[in-house]
């Protein structure tokens, strides 16, 4: 009986030892494998970060988080193509400047930096408009100075000057108050008519009848980096209908009573709004973002939020629309743009955060762009870098996540963030 158990744990000590022996094989052969599969993965790595040594990039911070304020690069390869005139066809669209005859210094800087920017490649027209002629010196410089071609419109007094409705007396008197409470532009008359002109009546204009995009730009404006692709292209391809870059708060002092004419537009044509799809959480809100508060609080459901509208790239077929002419109709029958100072930013961004669809806003989040006294400057390094941008995002004038800005709290109640180029 001895010997069989003696035998039978002779077996059973051989069996547990190959046991054994079979699962540090498998953990040694495994860990091999792994190794030497990882080892391949490195030197794979390592091929591909390399590989491009002998051409010109930028990988000081390589290996380094993405940023999350704008728009990241992956491609530290410089495109060698970047200066080449664009072959592929244009969209229908143009460049659109409001623009006095003293202002010329101011247009040409614009128009050179857009023109060297973006515009040398493409040659989009650029379309002046004005209350008073333009003189012949202002005609020659700009056309010298587009590289595409260029037209100059007129507007009718009836689109411009201050309609028959508006009681003189009491708007002298308004003119006066916000004079006295140190109102921007309070006691500007003319700043009044371009507001009204901006918003209801631009698009009008017989000289854009031929175009479905604009592109707004104002005198004494710099864009900061070379545009990686055409504006107007994205737009038609992704179906958006309103573009902006940067967004803050109104001066209150300026509309107290817009939102009023709002909600009656809003109560009398309901079935123009789709509260489902559309933006207007992004107006209304005014909820703790992060841990940041409003800086600014309304006396109304409006937050003050608004796209500044002096960089701004449009579907003219939005604001030609019989949903933004009634929205239009209302407001203006409040004489609102004259007792008070409503402007077309505020206008512009309500009536598409009503009307439109989330989606077809696009912020533009790499094109650094600069109007006194605010800029935008993306904070990617390698974006800069590869769009040959000239600015600072650390300092003070760049607004983007501000507390004073509205884009945090576009990407929370808006179309999001997008980390992504749009084409």
């Amino acid at each position: 009986m001895r010997k069989v158990l003696t035998w039978g744990g002779i077996f059973a000590s051989s069996a547990l030892a190959a046991y054994l022996l079979s699962i540090a094989y498998a953990i040694f052969s495994t860990s091999f494998s792994h190794h030497q599969r990882e080892k391949s993965y490195f030197e794979a790595s390592g091929k591909v970060l390399h590989m491009f040594d002998e051409r010109r990039k930028f990988d000081i911070y390589v290996g380094q988080p993405k940023l999350s304020s704008n728009t990241y690069v992956n491609d530290l390869t410089i495109d060698y193509s970047r200066d080449e005139p664009s072959k592929k066809p244009r969209e229908n669209a143009t460049l659109l400047m409001l623009v006095r005859n003293r202002e010329l210094e101011g247009a040409l800087q614009s128009m050179r930096s857009l023109e060297d920017r973006f515009n040398r490649k493409y040659h989009y027209d650029w379309t002046f408009l004005n209350d008073v002629p333009f003189d012949q010196a202002f005609i020659e410089a700009t056309t010298a100075m587009a590289s595409g071609k260029t037209s100059y419109g007129l507007i009718p007094s009836s689109d411009w000057d201050r309609p028959s409705n508006i009681n003189e007396t009491e708007f002298e008197s308004c003119l006066q108050l916000m004079e006295e409470k140190k109102v921007l532009y309070g006691g500007s008359r003319s700043y009044r008519n371009m507001c009204r002109f901006n918003s209801g009546f631009f698009f009008r204009q017989e000289i854009l009848d031929k175009y479905d995009y604009y592109f707004r730009v104002e005198p004494d404006v710099e864009y900061f980096c070379d545009f990686p692709y055409d504006p107007f292209k994205v737009m038609r391809t992704q179906g958006k209908k309103y573009g902006f870059v940067m967004s803050l708060h109104e001066y209150e002092d300026t509309i107290p009573t817009l939102w009023d004419a709002v909600e009656e537009f809003i109560t009398d044509y309901p079935e123009l709004i789709d509260m489902e799809t559309n933006a207007f959480s992004f107006i209304t809100d005014d909820g703790v973002i992060g841990r940041v508060m409003p800086i600014i609080q309304s006396n109304s459901m409006y937050n003050l939020c608004h796209f500044w509208s002096n960089f701004e790239i449009g579907d003219l077929s939005f604001f030609r629309s019989d949903a933004y002419l009634k929205y239009f109709e209302v407001l203006d029958s409040k004489g609102g743009f004259y007792y008070e100072r409503w402007g077309d930013a505020p206008v512009h961004t309500i009536a598409a955060a009503l009307l439109l669809r989330k989606e077809e806003i696009i912020h533009f989040d790499e094109l650094g762009y600069h109007h006194l006294p605010f800029m935008t400057c993306p904070t990617s390094r390698n974006l800069r870098l590869q769009q040959r941008c000239i600015c600072d995002p650390d300092i003070e004038e760049n607004i983007d996540i501000t507390s004073y800005s509205c884009l945090t709290r576009w990407w929370k109640s808006g179309d999001g963030k997008h980390f992504m180029k749009h084409i």
